[in-house]
């Protein structure tokens, strides 16, 4: 069965039964050979199945233990279940989102499950790595999205601190309140997104627009915002998106157009880049950072479950008829076409 998800691009996979004592013999021997192990259950679970911290780290001391969850691995909420939205929920940064006039806005789960979530594991486990190298010991990541969360709201809490932001959602000039930044409808009901916040690009926009109402001059007074916002709105509505970004699009005036999923893909800018790439069919993010040295290339799609079940157990020295005991034990599971 062909599996279509890009997350899991580029990686083997091989299907265990972990309550049996014989899978995870097997997950502590691949821990003996590898570098990091990241887990996502429950604070205690793999501690439970007899693949934790301890019994891993016994066979191998370099270990870079990696635990993902979601309100992390001590605290009241430790045990709770919750999804991406609770855990933000818990920073501030869902609170700071969205019209005043309604409920804060639902985001997608960018802000946890992958920015405070994955890639502060990421960057954690490969903290851990580099020191694993230098000491010879490894450690357990702790990575909470609800703590990532919170960092990722660093700024925020910095510029509340020194008066700059206010904790009244739809006030500031990064959530929608600012004329000067925000998104706004044309004539074709697309819209275009703009942001020029430093004053040369401010007054390169307004250039750029044909605008000379002297109202304008007061982009800081945010006591004119909404009316400010208001003559925007009317005025980006008398031409297409596409005609906007004709006029604006590529200066400094701090504009681009708001693209749909299957616009941005055939994007002239993200076509030059490369940012997208199709594979089997599969029209997906190309891989990201890129290096001046070493060559980033698209990983291979992604395996069904239990594809490489056989390779990985002859890795590891069972033979054909030791793999055909354990697959009709149900013990390890292969994919199936």
């Amino acid at each position: 069965m062909r599996n279509d998800s890009v997350v899991d691009r580029g990686r083997r996979s091989i299907a265990l039964n972990m309550k049996d004592p014989r899978a995870v013999d097997t997950v502590l021997q691949l821990v003996a050979k590898a570098d990091i192990l990241i887990e996502g259950f429950r604070p205690g679970v793999t501690e439970r199945l007899g693949v934790g911290p301890q019994e891993c780290m016994a066979r191998n001391p370099r270990l870079v233990y990696g635990r993902m969850t979601g309100w992390g691995q001590s605290g009241p909420l430790a045990q709770a279940a919750g999804h991406d939205l609770n855990y933000i929920a818990l920073s501030g940064a869902v609170h700071a989102m969205g019209p005043a006039d309604r409920a804060p806005a639902v985001p997608l789960n960018l802000v946890g499950d992958y920015g405070g979530g994955g890639m502060l594991l990421a960057l954690g486990v490969v903290a851990a790595l580099y020191e694993a190298q230098r000491s010879g010991e490894g450690q357990v990541v702790d990575a909470a999205i609800a703590d990532g969360a919170a960092v990722l709201m660093a700024a925020q809490y910095g510029l509340q601190a020194k008066g700059f932001w206010s904790d009244q959602r739809e006030s500031n000039f990064l959530d929608g309140s600012a004329h000067f930044y925000g998104n706004y409808a044309c004539a074709d009901g697309r819209y275009i997104s703009i942001g020029p916040i430093e004053p040369q690009f401010y007054r390169l926009l307004l250039e750029k627009c044909g605008i000379t109402d002297p109202h304008f001059l007061q982009q800081w007074e945010r006591a004119e915002w909404p009316a400010l916002k208001q003559k925007l709105a009317a005025l980006f509505l008398r031409r297409s998106r596409d005609e906007w970004c004709e006029v604006l699009e590529g200066t400094d005036a701090c504009v681009a157009p708001v693209l749909s999923m299957a616009e941005a893909p055939v994007h002239p800018h993200n076509r030059a880049r490369g940012t997208f790439v199709e594979q089997g069919g599969l029209v997906q993010p190309a891989p990201a950072p890129r290096f001046d040295r070493t060559l980033t290339e698209l990983p291979p799609s992604a395996p069904p479950i239990g594809a490489d079940s056989v390779g990985i157990l002859r890795a590891l020295g069972r033979n054909d008829a030791q793999i055909a005991a354990l697959v009709a034990a149900g013990v390890v599971h292969l994919a199936h076409d």
